[in-house]
């Protein structure tokens, strides 16, 4: 497409990422639309039998296939590239495609992989699950402790893997020192930062090699399409990843990228707003459950090193319960405006119940060892007047009797 950005690249490339995150990647065709182009379609034609050739040898640039280049595809990588300070990135159907394609396209059997205690429950399922079918094996540590890090390292360790903030114990991981030791000793670190997003954490700024994301969460924001990205440097992204991707085709689809590039445009209004709203609920939760668990809080564990190293708390946050998985549904069935669900990242506040929802496919043993028990409660924050869903919850509590 030809370009009309109005602007040198030279200070496009210097916009902040707020200023990116509306206008970083677009690409105007001679129509001259203000909004994204959406381009439906999986082929694309040449003038010449030739072109074909020089384009799928790599000497001509242009699109081929769209389980490989797609303009609106490209918009939407480009500008998470640019929010994320990232060199390139490759957008995904899904943050667990993100995942999965951010592994396994740099790992072989016999490798081995040192991952965080706490993550999302499919991400636990690739490290215990997936990768030993393929002689791949993982050492889970207590993120939290840099020295389990260290002393988890092998000959050959490839990679380290880990959330911060985690999914949802909230665990804060020490990025500075985790992907300092990586490159200290030439393992790559794959950081999941869906949590934060790049407009409150930018752990490529802290030594991260890859960060990985599920769009679907805080860059949509509103609960409508699946998406996923993986950034990192050139290099790896077109060497490494690209052929993962050209041969397995854990592709986006243009109009999912549409509605992502969409919502990244308010992404940086709506995860501010919503950590003020998040930082309010927790304060209340604080006073009323036996544990709140939200990295803006004082009482957080890690409260100074997550301040450090994020903007603001974030969108979600966590509290344990005394009476187990009774009180925690009886609570949930309580809600008047929250709703049960279990996404995040959503504009609406939602709450769920990971030993029985995100959590459920992991043994019991596994969910207690990461600290994921049966009277945890996970609650996305939203756009909501807080003071809205602080009654929602104090209805709540009081009806299972906190």
């Amino acid at each position: 497409m030809k370009r009309k950005t109005g602007q040198d690249r030279a200070i496009t490339n210097g916009w902040r990422p707020a200023t990116q995150a509306v206008r970083g990647g677009t690409a105007r065709s001679e129509w001259g639309e203000t909004s994204e182009a959406l381009f439906l379609t999986s082929g694309y034609t040449y003038d010449k039998a030739a072109d074909a050739a020089a384009r799928f040898a790599g000497e001509q640039q242009g699109m081929t296939y769209s389980r490989l280049q797609n303009p609106t595809v490209e918009m939407l990588e480009q500008r998470i590239a640019l929010i994320e300070g990232a060199e390139a990135c490759r957008a995904m159907a899904t943050g667990m495609a993100a995942m999965t394609a951010a592994l396994l396209c740099q790992l072989s059997q016999g490798d081995h992989v040192v991952a965080g205690r706490a993550a999302f429950g499919s991400c636990r399922w690739l490290t215990d699950t997936l990768m030993p079918r393929f002689g791949i094996e993982t050492t889970i540590v207590d993120a939290r402790d840099n020295d389990q890090w260290r002393d988890a390292i092998r000959p050959n360790t490839k990679v380290f893997f880990f959330e911060t903030p985690a999914n949802p114990t909230l665990d804060i991981v020490d990025l500075a020192a985790v992907c300092g030791l990586a490159r200290e000793r030439g393992i790559t670190s794959i950081v999941d930062n869906a949590f934060a997003t790049p407009l409150l954490q930018r752990p490529l700024d802290y030594g991260a090699d890859i960060v990985a994301y599920s769009a679907t969460k805080m860059m949509d924001g509103q609960g409508r399409v699946l998406a996923g990205a993986v950034c990192g440097t050139e290099e790896f992204i077109e060497k490494t990843l690209l052929g993962f991707i050209r041969n397995t085709g854990p592709t986006l689809s243009p109009f999912n990228a549409w509605v992502v590039l969409k919502g990244l445009e308010t992404l940086d209004l709506r995860i501010r707003r919503q950590s003020e709203n998040a930082l309010k609920v927790a304060t209340f939760l604080d006073k009323r459950v036996p544990e709140c668990l939200y990295p803006g809080l004082p009482s957080h564990p890690q409260h100074n090193l997550a301040m450090s190293q994020m903007e603001a708390g974030g969108t979600i946050l966590a509290m344990n319960l005394d009476g187990g998985r009774t009180q925690a549904h009886g609570l949930l069935d309580a809600l008047s405006l929250v709703d049960i669900s279990n996404n995040i990242g959503d504009s609406r506040s939602l709450m769920t119940h990971p030993a029985s929802t995100t959590h459920a496919g992991l043994s019991a043993e596994v969910r207690e060892a990461m600290g994921v028990g049966e009277g945890m409660l996970r609650l996305n924050i939203g756009l909501e007047d807080p003071e809205d869903v602080i009654e929602d919850l104090d209805r709540a509590l009081e009806a299972v009797g906190l």
